[in-house]
């Protein structure tokens, strides 16, 4: 029972002794001197941030007008060309099958051709004996034309299948030159490469693409929240990823109509006309960021947004002003835009207010570390 009676009078001994310790240091931390912000004039603006690429305004695929092998090339990538200029050759692989059907016909035509000779021959003879009309011999006549001319154009499809150009003929359709004038960006055919011709029903084998360098676009997707605040011939600040320190205007000429859901937002494709500078080489297919400046405002009261607060409840933002020394007092506060670092105020202060910079660190010491900790209001 004694035993008992010492461990209650020990553990109440140790309790208080407890008790004052921990008072003694609650009492012994040093007063926190918050730092004061002041409201500043100012202008802010709010940007948003396009991620694209560069592109030429216009790209031109080159194909051929007949199929066949590529005979040999004459220019490179990077070569600047102008329109008509000789690009590449190809040689004609005849189609068994369709020369088989173009060498009979022409065979065909020379036997009708022979036949209309005699039977004109013989209609001039019954003419001039006035035995037929005038009208039999000129229907005569026309057979024989027509016959003459048939076997004329046989010969010329005969010469297409066999050389890829007809007889008389100023270009033929074996030498493929450029449509219009440019940079050449890619051939993507080699020599002994089989091409195919563009016709209704294919596409065709590309055999170079030109375009003009000089004419670029800035390509970019912008997120569905910020489009609505788009609007034709906006300015944009384009930053190339492989030219530093350099900046190129452009204008805004196009918004899509219709957004494409991608990774689950929905995004709208843009496209600027970007003003190059001639002393830099901009090439195809940089990668570029667009600044674009949503919504600006001059000479308004503004505070680092550092000094906001938000109520936990009603997400409402509100500032602590002092009253007297490191005593503050909340206030209500209506923001504007922002730009990251700075908000504007709307309502709710004055220019001569002091606001706690509630979010200060300070450093405290653990034996021989030191860590940093975020003192509350």
């Amino acid at each position: 029972m004694k035993t008992l009676k010492y461990t209650l009078i020990t553990l109440f001994i140790l309790a208080g002794l407890f008790a004052v310790a921990y008072f003694i240091k609650t009492n012994s931390k040093s007063v926190i001197d918050f730092e004061i912000g002041t409201p500043f004039i100012s202008s802010i603006e709010k940007k948003t941030v396009v991620t694209g690429k560069v592109i030429p305004e216009d790209e031109v695929e080159i194909k051929p007008q007949i199929s066949g092998i590529i005979q040999e090339i004459f220019v490179e990538e990077g070569d600047k060309v102008n329109e008509g200029d000789l690009l590449a050759k190809v040689k004609v692989v005849p189609n068994e099958g369709s020369l088989n059907s173009a060498k009979g016909r022409v065979s065909s035509l020379k036997i009708i051709l022979e036949n209309a000779k005699i039977e004109f021959n013989r209609n001039k003879t019954l003419y001039e004996k006035d035995i037929i009309s005038e009208q039999e011999f000129q229907n005569a006549s026309l057979r024989l034309k027509q016959s003459s001319q048939d076997l004329n154009n046989a010969k010329s499809d005969l010469q297409v299948i066999l050389q890829g150009t007809a007889r008389g003929s100023s270009m033929a359709n074996t030498n493929i030159r450029a449509s219009v004038s440019g940079t050449i960006l890619e051939i993507p055919v080699k020599e002994g490469d089989q091409v195919v011709e563009s016709n209704t029903f294919n596409a065709g084998t590309t055999i170079a693409t030109i375009a003009d360098l000089s004419k670029m676009i800035f390509e970019g997707k912008v997120d569905e929240a910020e489009v609505g605040k788009l609007s034709i011939n906006m300015p944009l600040t384009i930053n190339l990823g492989a030219i530093q320190d350099k900046e190129f205007m452009a204008k805004l000429k196009f918004i899509a109509p219709k957004g494409n859901e991608e990774q689950g937002a929905v995004k709208f494709k843009i496209e600027g006309d970007v003003v190059l500078n001639d002393t830099i080489n901009v090439r195809a297919g940089y990668s570029a960021n667009a600044s674009i400046v949503l919504e600006k405002k001059e000479n308004v009261m503004v505070i680092s947004e550092s000094l906001l607060q938000f109520d936990k409840d009603t997400q409402e933002a509100y500032v602590e002003i002092q009253e007297d020394n490191q005593k503050f007092e909340r206030r209500d506060i209506k923001i504007g835009i922002s730009d990251g670092i700075n908000v504007e105020i709307i309502s709710g202060l004055s220019i001569e207010d002091k606001i706690k910079v509630w979010n200060k660190t300070e450093s405290k010491k653990i034996g021989d570390k030191e860590e940093e900790s975020d003192e509350d209001k």
